[in-house]
């Protein structure tokens, strides 16, 4: 006969069992934690340390390179023989013509005159390259640097627009008379060029007005004569012709001032010292 409290023995052998696996299992933790952290150190100290990185040094700013300072132009000759133009400022081509033809004498005893076709003005200077007035001009309603073949021989209603050019180049001025029996200056006879008052034209032309306003960009308009104040031309251009003759130098549109004269500066030592083989050489 069993007794009241005493446990059953199937409750017994249970918690028995219970306890066991509690205890082995316990000892089982025992022995692996210790055993994987051994590892994990071992393995880390096998392991080299990697490389370590840091942020890239930036390169210290460098100083701006100064520029190297330019040699200043050399002064032209002491001797050199310049035109001059007072207190009058003219375009650099017709500044470096004057200076050629005074230097190289291409005028040789006559007066100059320029005529600036870009700036629409006439210079008119002496045989020493000193200037005696300028003025505004009306030139050919096309801009070129060529005279068309024939142009010469054509009524002035005939001609295209395209032959409306005052024709670029060195030319010698003659005094002489038109078809209207009007006195003139002629730049080239052969092609009908002249330089003369500034006529009336076509109504829709407005002539004077052109020439008296203040720009130049309206003063492309006649058939290829150059239209002059009455007063520059009597009082200025016509008497040094007769007096002295003049070479007349009609600077281009398209091309430049050196192919057309082959003229050079010759305020440049550089440009000097090239033609120096040239202006050496004895006449053949």
């Amino acid at each position: 006969m069993k007794r009241r409290n005493e446990p059953a023995p199937e409750r017994s052998e249970f918690l028995d069992a219970l306890r066991k696996g509690l205890l082995l299992g316990a000892g089982i933790l025992v022995l692996v934690v210790p055993l994987r952290m051994v590892q994990q150190r071992h393995a880390q100290q096998a392991t080299p340390p990697g490389p370590v990185v840091t942020a890239p040094k930036q390169a210290p700013a460098q100083p701006p390179v100064a520029a190297a300072p330019q040699a200043p132009a050399a002064p032209p000759s002491p001797g050199l023989r310049l035109a001059d133009f007072g207190k009058t400022t003219p375009s650099p081509d017709v500044k470096l013509i004057a200076n050629w033809a005074l230097h190289t004498r291409d005028n040789g005893a006559r007066s100059m005159v320029i005529i600036d076709k870009k700036m629409a003005r006439v210079y008119v200077l002496d045989p020493q390259g000193r200037l005696k007035a300028s003025s505004p001009a009306l030139l050919g309603e096309w801009v070129g640097d060529e005279s068309t073949p024939g142009v010469g021989d054509k009524p002035l209603s005939q001609l295209k627009k395209w032959e409306k050019t005052t024709p670029a180049g060195r030319f010698v001025a003659e005094m002489g008379m038109n078809a209207h029996h009007q006195d003139v200056v002629w730049v080239s006879y052969d092609l009908a060029v002249s330089m003369h008052r500034v006529i009336k034209g076509l109504p829709n032309e407005h002539r004077a007005a052109r020439l008296a306003s203040p720009t130049h960009t309206d003063n492309r308009i006649s058939n290829g004569c150059v239209n002059l104040p009455k007063p520059f031309y009597e009082k200025v251009l016509a008497p040094t012709v007769k007096s002295t003759g003049a070479i007349i130098y009609v600077l281009p549109d398209k091309k430049s001032v050196e192919e057309v004269f082959k003229a050079y500066d010759v305020t440049s030592p550089l440009q000097m010292a090239q033609r120096a083989p040239e202006t050496a050489r004895a006449p053949g």
